[in-house]
């Protein structure tokens, strides 16, 4: 379970942004809300199953997503994809002097195996400053390892004598104990790679290989199809099939060069994603079925749904997270409330994945669907860098209309238009 992520340019709180799922200390008037969209995993410690980030255009919101993504690739990759002189790939924020050739932070609290751990790490673009890794077995946060520059003090339980000398200076000493088999390395890499989905609501490839997938191999299927059904897009049934797929079958004046980049593209295999629509007569009595190609005839929000539906799934079924920016793009807002009431429904999200999503859709905010604590903002301040709150830091009752009050403004993160009345005449 994802407890809390931060991303920044420093390690002092006031210049870096924390998102966080740990549910606030109040009760909702919403009896059903409060106990609903929270779930408990000991005295101290309750965690929400959905949250919403808003924000306006360019205020900041992918950038929490890009983040995370990249911290994944990096814990995973750095220490096998990587070589010494390549350099890492953070993007500092360029438009303050004070943060010119400063690392870049990141930090991770999750829950794995029932404890908690925090790992992050502090990098430039020519090598990791500092790391540390850090987990309560039992009451006291405890060090499992921290690093500085190229020294790192790693404890017997870490158990990863002469790891230390094998770990580069742009590589993680996580990802390269997860490479000598450091059991608990390998546990946070398998965890972090299983559990922790980032997606993107604008560009169906990764997550659309994923559902085909999933149908390929009869994995959840039938839920996968359910969820489809119900979503009404007047889809009765759907048939995914693979074919070998070689150069031998495209065109001859492609070049090679792109003919072996396709075949690389596609794994070896075409894929056909068949769509079964019911057909009816004159007065409206069912005749028939008529299949169509997913690609070619459905519409761009069916093409989404149909992508989204396999992670989704996934996330209910094994307790996963599923992060996803533009969550609203294409969809319909009856069909993203439905996957929100998903997540925060007990019967249908029995293991507790937990879904956050980067949206313009205010019909979303409302006290009868989130808690105050599970929307956030993102705001540029004044020096152009992002700021990122939550609902539940403002002293308003629980009846108020969320919705309203965000579009006039009151809690911030919209845009602020100028007059747009004499712009052509003012540019004549």
């Amino acid at each position: 379970m994802l407890i809390e992520f931060s991303v920044g340019n420093y390690r002092s709180f006031k210049d870096r942004v924390t998102f966080s799922m740990v549910a606030a200390n109040f009760v909702s008037k919403e009896k059903s809300i409060d106990t609903n969209n929270t779930f408990e995993i000991d005295e101290e410690l309750k965690l929400l199953k959905t949250s919403a980030i808003y924000g306006a255009n360019a205020s900041g919101k992918s950038n929490l997503a890009r983040g995370l993504s990249f911290m994944k690739w990096f814990m995973i990759n750095s220490s096998k994809e990587t070589q010494s002189i390549d350099e890492i790939k953070v993007e500092p924020f360029r438009l303050s002097t004070e943060t010119e050739g400063k690392p870049s932070y990141f930090e991770l609290a999750f829950l794995m195996d029932g404890r908690k751990y925090r790992y992050g790490f502090e990098a430039t673009q020519k090598r990791v400053i500092s790391e540390w890794l850090f987990y309560v077995p039992n009451i006291r946060e405890t060090s499992l390892f921290e690093r500085q520059l190229d020294s790192i003090k790693s404890s017997k339980v870490y158990n990863a004598d002469g790891v230390q000398q094998r770990t580069r200076s742009n590589a993680l000493f996580l990802s390269v104990s997860a490479q000598f088999n450091v059991e608990i390395a390998e546990r946070i890499l398998e965890w972090i790679t299983d559990k922790l989905n980032i997606i993107s609501g604008l560009h169906d490839g990764a997550y659309l290989n994923y559902t085909v997938k999933c149908f390929i191999n009869d994995k959840n299927k039938a839920d996968i199809v359910q969820l489809i059904k119900k979503l009404d897009l007047g889809i009765s049934e759907i048939q995914v099939e693979q074919e070998d797929f070689t150069i031998d079958l495209l065109p001859d004046e492609m070049p090679d060069e792109l003919k072996r980049l396709i075949v690389k593209e596609a794994g070896g295999k075409a894929t056909s994603i068949g769509i079964s629509h019911r057909k009816f007569d004159a007065d409206g009595n069912y005749k028939s079925i008529e299949e169509f190609n997913l690609e070619n005839h459905e519409s761009e929000g069916a093409k989404k749904v149909f992508a989204l539906a396999g992670p989704l799934v996934t996330a209910l079924k094994e307790g996963e997270i599923l992060i996803i920016d533009e969550f609203d793009a294409r969809l319909h807002p009856l069909i993203s409330l439905a996957i929100v009431k998903l997540f925060n429904s007990r019967e249908a999200n029995p293991n507790n994945g937990q879904l956050i999503f980067m949206t313009h859709d205010t019909n979303l905010l409302s006290n009868k669907i989130f808690r105050r604590d599970q929307i956030w903002f993102t705001e540029k301040n004044r020096y152009s860098a992002t700021d990122l709150y939550s609902l539940a830091e403002y002293k308003i009752s629980n009846d108020e209309s969320f919705e309203s009050n965000y579009i006039k403004g009151r809690y911030g993160a919209i845009p602020y238009i100028g007059n747009l009345n004499r712009l052509i005449e003012s540019n004549v």
